[in-house]
């Protein structure tokens, strides 16, 4: 089917910034009533739920099915399942973890939707690991919770459980899904409504090349962006694209300044870059020590949880006592486990560790943070709704407000879970029609060369990691500004720009991303939650306990404003309401302050 292409700028009213990525125009189309973009937890139980309700869906991801992040979960999913545990205490534990930034509504839904949302999961085919005896659920308990709450399976393999189990429903379904395609950009019609996406397929056949899918509901499932800086826990994949199309599909993003560096990350030497192998916090919730060189446990009185607080306090933690011994990574002991738990309750840990030459049975582990989860992304409503209308997000990419300044460990397939229901709930309720994708008169996103890819991890590992100063990051901000005045003068002068591919589509969406990262740091002048300035180490509740939002403008600059304050009244956008009914949108600032 071939697409009808209406040219001129929608003036209706949506917030399309106009800005779009050089791409050539769609080649082919296809037909939905819903786009899921991400074949995670969040992607896959939203096309689950919503093939259930009668609706027609695509899934579209940049790999294979089973290639995002969440295989890559080890530690399990946070949920009030055992005895003596409520969601409650779950909403406490992640209130606090949050350090004054979660939205209290948001993690009610969270905590008491989740264990519900869990045992779905599990009639899906899902399974978790129980107790040979009894059957019961086995939980263990990670950074930040105060009780066992955590449900794992395959010992340290529950994402690659999880993403089995939605795969195979998703098959067994007959669910439409097309791989190995990255998006580009969002599609809106006259009104500025949503009318689905075009996308580049790396294959062959009828859907080579870039396409359109044209749908009345688009849903950005992306995962994370920690391929921003050059040390990661996340995959090759995750490249920021959901929050970059959104920002050029003027949705409002929010917190992208609280980046979360998993403090037990596996330390390969001070030259490694790329995806870096996890040792997940269930290690320390199951007894594990952090040390030094001199086997000093150094967490021990700076917080009544040591090894298990937060995982910012943690990752301070390790920070602080790197700068203060000169040593380039900390030791995690795990010796007194013995060959059989390692083999039994973290194979998959213990494999990645000697495949490294270490072996945990017998010496300590080298661990070192690295970028791990973006607890901002997409602002949302606790229906998945962003402020462009259509456009849903739930998962990494979105800001639901549950995670505030720092995501509580085992927090986030949660999440995915809940918010996808609420998400699918939402379009089965408010059914839609597709109208024609206008193509508007675009400000062109000029493209950055494939290399500049690295040159941003750079950037933003020396200046805008785990430590930041207000130096630090005018420094990256200087930095990440020249990549893109250049690509944008080059393009204005005489229309040259770098030849459109996957390599110089996914710099471009690094480079946006890096520059609103770097904007909202250097704005929040305080230390919270995993955003840590040396220059401002205190918290600052009656400044900044507020969020901050930022937009792309039609002139390729960025928007900051923040929230009302402490009360967070009205910080979210229409819809907040539990019930699911429309409350009235958010103020506009009186005067917002502009980064070029």
């Amino acid at each position: 089917m071939t697409a009808t292409w209406n040219a001129g700028r929608s003036d209706g009213a949506g917030s399309s910034t106009g800005i779009r990525l050089t791409a050539p125009p769609p080649g082919w189309s296809r037909e939905a009533d819903v786009v899921v973009v991400g074949s995670g937890v969040a992607g896959l139980t939203v096309a689950l739920r919503c093939a259930a309700a009668g609706a027609k869906v695509t899934v579209v991801t940049k790999a294979h099915l089973d290639d995002g992040s969440t295989r890559w979960a080890q530690g399990g999913i946070a949920a009030a399942l055992g005895d003596g545990d409520t969601p409650e205490q779950h909403l406490e534990d992640t209130l606090v973890a949050g350090a004054g930034l979660c939205d209290e509504p948001a993690v009610r839904t969270l905590v008491t939707e989740g264990p519900d949302a869990v045992r779905r999961l599990m009639d899906t085919g899902a399974h978790f690991d129980t107790d040979a005896a009894s059957g019961e659920l086995l939980l263990t308990r990670e950074g930040g919770h105060r009780r066992r709450r955590i449900t794992h399976a395959g010992g340290d393999a529950t994402g690659a459980e999880v993403s089995r189990a939605l795969i195979a429903a998703v098959r067994e379904a007959g669910i439409d899904f097309v791989e190995n395609a990255l998006v580009l950009d969002l599609l809106t019609d006259a009104e500025g409504r949503t009318a689905g996406v075009t996308l580049h397929v790396m294959g062959a056949g009828a859907r080579d090349g870039v396409g359109a899918v044209r749908a009345p509901a688009v849903v950005l499932a992306t995962g994370g962006m920690g391929q921003v800086f050059s040390a990661t826990t996340n995959p090759a994949v995750s490249t920021g694209d959901g929050v970059a199309l959104a920002l050029r599909a003027g949705a409002e993003v929010s917190d992208l300044e609280f980046v979360q560096f998993h403090p037990t990350v596996l330390w390969l030497g001070p030259d490694a870059e790329g995806q870096q192998p996890l040792v997940s916090e269930a290690v320390r919730g199951e007894g594990a020590h952090l040390v030094d060189a001199d086997g000093v446990r150094f967490m021990v009185g700076q917080h009544e949880l040591a090894e298990l607080a937060p995982r910012d306090v943690v990752a301070k933690g390790i920070m602080r006592r790197m700068q203060e011994t000169g040593a380039d990574h900390m030791l995690l002991d795990a010796r007194h486990f013995g060959a059989r738990m390692w083999e039994e309750r973290f194979p998959t840990i213990l494999a990645a560790c000697r495949a490294h030459g270490i072996d945990p049975v017998t010496r300590p582990i080298p661990v070192a943070p690295a970028a791990h989860y973006a607890s901002g992304g997409v602002r949302t409503d606790l229906r998945g709704r962003t402020t462009v209308p259509g456009l849903y997000a739930c998962g990494e990419v979105a800001c639901t407000g549950v995670h505030g300044a720092n995501r509580l460990a085992s927090n986030s397939l949660l999440e995915g879970l809940v918010f996808a229901e609420r998400i699918a709930a939402d379009i089965a309720a408010h059914p839609a029609s597709c109208g024609e994708p206008v193509v508007p008169e675009a400000f062109a996103s000029p493209l950055l060369a494939p290399e500049a890819r690295y040159e941003v991890q750079r950037i933003m590992s020396a200046g805008a990691g785990v430590l930041r100063s207000a130096e630090s990051l005018a420094v990256a901000a200087g930095a990440l500004e020249r990549l893109h005045t250049a690509a944008v003068e080059a393009y204005d002068r005489d229309g040259k720009t770098e030849e459109p591919c996957v390599e110089t589509w996914e710099a471009t969406n690094l480079s946006l991303v890096a520059r609103v990262l770097v904007a909202a740091a250097r704005r929040r002048e305080e230390t919270r939650g995993c955003h840590w300035r040396e220059d401002r180490p205190d918290r600052d509740d009656a400044r900044w306990r507020r969020h901050l939002v930022v937009r792309l403008t039609p002139h390729r600059t960025l928007e900051v404003r923040t929230t009302q304050g402490p009360d967070f009244a009205g910080t979210r956008p229409a819809g907040i309401g539990d019930d699911g009914a429309a409350a009235a949108p958010h103020p506009a600032p009186a005067a917002p302050k502009e980064f070029s």
